[in-house]
């Protein structure tokens, strides 16, 4: 009798053990956001800060890629809890558009919230004489990574304006900071660039050299055909030297997690996200768009704890 009671106070014992260990699990949440001098990292960088700090157990990393097609394709293979990316390429993703980048539809995105928008941001050395579209035939110009969401974005837009990549003196697939340093030293003229104002390499660029922002005019927008493509202003000022609005593409971005993520954890993250934009707008000015009136506008099912929190505070029925 006293050896099936101790059994069953070390059966008890062990099963508080499983118990305590399951519940004190770490929650791993892996940001992907895209380059370092680009606004997805910054705002990555506060996100994992805001929580670790509020959700128990949390264990977060960011984690600086080439932004959105290779983040989206991250996420459908369980590399990471929460991605950055722009509208048209999660878009692309849910229909597998290998074309973008994508060889099968990616069906385990989630939406966790749409947020502000990145601008087709289209800068040039003023020496090159470079003020429209037309007017990069024949230089040199950095279009993004290969098959990133900007590079998608720079050959919508180019053909929309009736320009191929043949038509450009030479092409180079860089990222931001990587494509401003060589306008600085001579070897390119021109950059087209999908991200939110006031990023960092343009900043630098601008306040480096005198630049040209390259309008992009509504009837093009109007035939690229895209419905994530709405038009937008980079306000003057944004820059140095820029002394008018420049009118051009705005694109919704939007925060992505896949079913792997509980709905608590999703739930947590949306609520956080909301309860903290003051600490995000502190990080990257372009988080000042964040409107949570907005927030579940997506091409992708909502995650259900964000759906919950959206219904908590009204925006969903």
């Amino acid at each position: 009798m006293k050896l099936i009671r101790k059994m069953g106070v070390i059966g008890a014992i062990a099963a508080v053990c499983v118990s305590s260990a399951v519940w004190a699990a770490p929650k791993f949440i892996n940001i992907l956001t895209g380059g370092t001098s680009g606004v997805y990292y910054p705002l990555g960088v506060a996100l994992s800060q805001i929580y670790g700090n509020h959700i128990e157990g949390a264990k977060t990393s960011v984690q600086a890629t080439k932004a959105s097609v290779e983040n989206l394709n991250l996420l459908q293979a369980g590399r990471g809890e929460l991605a950055f990316s722009i509208g048209d390429s999660v878009a692309a993703a849910w229909k597998g558009d290998e074309e973008a980048g994508f060889k099968k539809p990616l069906d385990k995105l989630r939406l966790l919230a749409a947020i502000y928008p990145n601008y087709i941001q289209i800068v040039a050395n003023k020496d090159a004489g470079i003020k429209s579209l037309a007017d990069l035939k024949g230089k040199r110009v950095s279009v993004g990574a290969p098959k990133s969401g900007t590079e998608l974005n720079a050959r919508a837009i180019f053909a929309a304006a009736g320009l191929t990549y043949d038509d450009l003196g030479k092409v180079e697939f860089l990222p931001y900071a990587e494509s401003v340093e060589l306008i600085k030293n001579r070897q390119l003229d021109a950059t087209l660039q999908s991200s939110g104002l006031g990023m960092a390499a343009l900043r630098d660029l601008a306040a480096t050299m005198p630049v040209n922002f390259v309008p992009i005019p509504a009837d093009v927008i109007a035939k690229t055909g895209n419905a994530a493509f709405q038009a937008g202003v980079i306000p003057a000022g944004t820059y140095d030297g820029q002394d008018t609005d420049v009118p051009t593409i705005a694109i919704q971005n939007l925060l992505v997690t896949t079913t792997a993520v509980s709905d608590d954890v999703a739930y947590q993250m949306t609520k956080l996200l909301f309860e903290n934009l003051d600490y995000l707008g502190n990080a990257h000015a372009a988080a000042k768009a964040i409107s949570l009136d907005k927030a579940a506008n997506s091409p992708i099912p909502i995650h259900p704890g964000a759906e919950r929190y959206y219904k908590e505070v009204g925006l969903l029925k």
